[in-house]
């Protein structure tokens, strides 16, 4: 367990190291948006799957607001590559950003930018998600979340939410157990699950 605690405990810094690095937060402030981290880094359960979670809010949602600050980012040399996906018009009134950051270790990020329209549904919920998993988390819960995201195969595709509800609301503890409470809890009402 001591290696995975080191192997998290690092993901965790050089998270941090890319963030100060392409200087997000500033970049997304400087068009006028409000920036919040979400997602592993946020409650501290980054392992292996290297990704960086962002939700960002503009009222108005502007496309050309949004291109601006993704064309700073992509000035940094390390950002190698960039997705854009319009869903203003869907239920979630947002605009996703997928960017791919390489570090000095030659190991690829991703980095999830959701930018979303201030006052719409999704507005604070994933905030409010990533604040009651640390509220509720023990240590004892984090040692296992952070054990089976180290043991799942790269193969398997297994969203941060499923295992902290797994672990968290139904307490899971192998991974045997996840690969069985995942083909027994499929479909898109997990991302609404808080604990």
């Amino acid at each position: 367990m001591d290696n995975i605690l080191r192997i998290a405990e690092r993901n965790q810094k050089r998270a941090w190291e890319i963030v100060d690095d392409i200087d997000i937060i500033s970049i997304w402030q400087s068009i006028g948006a409000e920036i919040n981290l979400v997602g592993s880094l946020k409650t501290g359960l980054l392992m292996t799957h290297r990704d960086i979670d962002f939700h960002i809010y503009s009222a108005p949602l502007d496309i050309g607001d949004s291109f601006r600050a993704i064309t700073k980012l992509a000035t940094n040399p390390s950002v190698k590559r960039i997705e854009y996906a319009n869903l203003i018009d869907t239920d979630e009134k947002c605009i996703e950003w997928h960017a791919w950051y390489l570090d000095k270790e030659n190991e690829l990020w991703q980095i999830d930018m959701i930018h979303i329209l201030k006052g719409s549904f999704y507005d604070g919920y994933f905030e409010r998600v990533a604040e009651r998993i640390i509220e509720v988390l023990t240590p004892e819960m984090r040692q296992t979340i952070l054990r089976l995201k180290y043991e799942t195969p790269d193969t398997d595709k297994i969203m941060g939410i499923e295992y902290y509800k797994a672990v968290i609301n139904d307490g899971v503890s192998s991974y045997k157990e996840l690969t069985e409470w995942k083909k027994r809890n499929t479909g898109a009402y997990i991302i609404d699950w808080i604990p």
